[in-house]
């Protein structure tokens, strides 16, 4: 596969941190290159999430979680955009860019930002998504245009679906579970995180990944096909 003279698109998206790179490199390195992406079947994730957030609009962070500093959930589902990405101090071509799902202005000046879930799986914790929520951390505090922030906390909310509830076709729903799991802000290991994501999409296309179901079909067809 021959290399483009120019990627098919030069935005990092803060979710690719955690997802791509866990999952496969060669179908990453061919989503930013040639903008090709095997479609995903998640029809209710949407829906949840928007309820999700929604629920949070304008809360107190206290109430969330008392670990949190005084504040007000103030902006959700905004885009943001970082400077230019950097490695050993030189500008890449490479930017942050993302939407955030809650955001608080906090009293003493600083904002939180939180990252909402709807899942029982046991990947939802911070180590996990600790790169996905600095990415927009940094974007925050970083941003392309306008003034910086400063992201004093960092963290998930994740509800657990636990059962059906109602009586009647007019009041079924489903029952949750709450936490919010604060995550340590590590900037360091972030940076590595972007340094190695950027050396595989400036490279060459990577071997297909082992446990990666879209390469493992694509080559078992392709068998077929000879």
């Amino acid at each position: 596969m021959k290399k483009p003279s120019k990627p098919a698109r030069e935005n990092i998206s803060p979710s690719d941190l955690t997802f791509g790179l866990s999952t496969c490199k060669r179908c990453l390195w061919i989503k930013y290159w040639y903008k090709v992406i095997m479609p995903g079947q998640f029809p209710l994730v949407g829906t949840f999430a928007s309820m999700q957030e929604e629920h949070f609009h304008r809360a107190d962070m206290p109430t969330i979680d008392s670990s949190l500093r005084p504040g007000t959930i103030t902006k959700w589902g905004e885009w943001v955009k970082s400077k230019p990405l950097q490695i050993n101090g030189a500008d890449t071509r490479w930017r942050i860019l993302g939407k955030y799902d809650l955001v608080s202005t906090n009293v003493d000046g600083t904002i939180g930002l939180i990252d909402c879930k709807v899942s029982d799986s046991a990947r939802d914790n911070g180590a996990f998504y600790s790169p996905q929520l600095e990415a927009y951390a940094y974007a925050l505090e970083n941003p392309a245009a306008g003034k910086p922030a400063s992201v004093a906390s960092i963290g998930l909310l994740v509800w657990n679906p636990v059962s059906a509830i109602g009586e009647d076709k007019h009041s079924y729903g489903f029952s949750v579970t709450q936490k919010y799991l604060a995550v340590e802000r590590d900037v360091p290991n972030f940076l590595a995180t972007i340094d190695g994501f950027i050396n595989v999409l400036e490279g060459e296309i990577p071997d297909p990944g082992v446990e990666c179901p879209t390469c493992t079909y694509l080559v078992s067809r392709s068998a077929l096909e000879l």
